[in-house]
């Protein structure tokens, strides 16, 4: 059975990853578990680009197969934003709190179908080598007028649900994991990772072409 390390810190993304991947032929390992201390800085200007760098890092640093993500939330009327900044919208010290009335104040005055939104994740699973893959996974929603809901962490509380009548914060995290971003995402890369090679070795040259392209990416 391969190790594959989830390359988080983020205990409420753990939980729903081990909840998901629970029944795959690997070993799920943190980076608490192998006591790795490494923070990859998001530099790049879409989701995938976060992801797959985070991926290839931690694959590289740990000698492991590891699996990293990058998602967010994207609203039509602010152009997409906050997007890729998700988690330093409004500063990186600002509360969630802060960045719910922060956008909330931006969307003042929109009726609810103009404050089309949705949660977007994608997740890479690289080798050491560099050989990246990645799954992508979006919910379409709204964002509501005000912060409802005691589940999930994050934007959670304003994303609504229309279909439901609930932000995610008001679903059970049961109900969330079946319909969200991540969960989308992470039964995605479920089935990627249950095709998986049981050994490095068997990804041949298309591991060095990947390292190539990441080798690359670094000297631009």
């Amino acid at each position: 059975m391969r190790d594959l390390l989830l390359a988080s810190t983020n205990q409420h993304k753990l939980g729903e990853y081990r909840a998901i991947f629970s029944a795959l032929p690997f070993r799920l390992l943190t980076l608490h578990d192998i006591q790795l201390e490494m923070d990859v800085e998001e530099t790049g200007t879409t989701f995938a680009e976060n992801a797959e760098m985070k991926a290839v890092a931690y694959a590289r640093a740990s000698g492991m197969l590891s699996l990293a993500d990058d998602s967010g939330l994207e609203i039509d009327a602010l152009g997409g934003a906050p997007g890729v900044y998700s988690a330093r919208f409004g500063g990186r010290e600002a509360s969630y709190e802060a960045r719910f009335r922060l956008i909330l104040e931006q969307l003042k005055g929109f009726p609810l179908e103009k404050r089309t939104a949705r949660f977007r994740c994608v997740i890479a699973v690289a080798e050491p080598s560099g050989y990246v893959q990645t799954v992508e996974g979006t919910i379409e929603g709204r964002i509501a007028d005000a912060p409802r809901g005691a589940y999930g962490f994050g934007y959670d509380p304003i994303f609504l649900v229309p279909a439901l009548g609930k932000t995610t914060a008001e679903l059970a995290p049961a109900q969330k994991n079946r319909i969200s971003h991540r969960g989308r995402a992470a039964r995605l890369a479920a089935t990627l990772l249950r095709k998986w090679p049981q050994s490095s070795a068997e990804r041949g040259s298309s591991s060095s072409h990947q390292l190539e392209h990441w080798e690359r990416r670094k000297e631009l």
